[in-house]
């Protein structure tokens, strides 16, 4: 019977903690911006570890580019740094990846508001005024 928290999550929520500092405190380069981690994922073999993030006022595509390419230049810094921090054998090679889910959630929650809103404005135009 599998563990309901495996040995890879607890890692891996242990690597998303770590690195939020690692990259506030150590990372100094202009071109990242406000970044979040939102998921680590770490694989069954704890060999590559894919680190999901956001950036925070972000207004296009290459503000993220820019911030996931610094990042990945300097995984190989923050993969030592976890090291130690961090009491593991071996630590994963980090991989950096956008996270669309804030955005998309955000696009998917306006488009249900417009919808309400229409939909609203056509049931007001639908009922008869009764003020007579």
């Amino acid at each position: 019977m599998a563990k309901e928290y495996s040995r890879t999550q607890r890692i891996g929520d242990q690597m998303q903690r770590e690195l939020a500092q690692l990259i506030r405190r150590e990372v100094k380069d202009p071109r990242v911006g406000l970044v979040t981690i939102t998921a680590v994922d770490v694989s069954r073999d704890v060999g590559h570890a894919k680190v999901y993030i956001t950036v925070m006022g972000a207004d296009g595509t290459e503000d993220i580019k820019q911030s996931l390419k610094v990042l990945n230049a300097a995984a190989g810094f923050l993969r030592m740094q976890l090291g130690k921090e961090m009491k593991l054998r071996s630590v994963p090679q980090l991989h950096f990846h956008y996270d669309e889910s804030v955005t998309r959630g955000a696009h998917l929650s306006a488009l249900i508001e417009r919808a309400v809103a229409e939909d609203n404005l056509h049931q007001d135009a639908d009922t008869p005024d009764t003020k007579e």
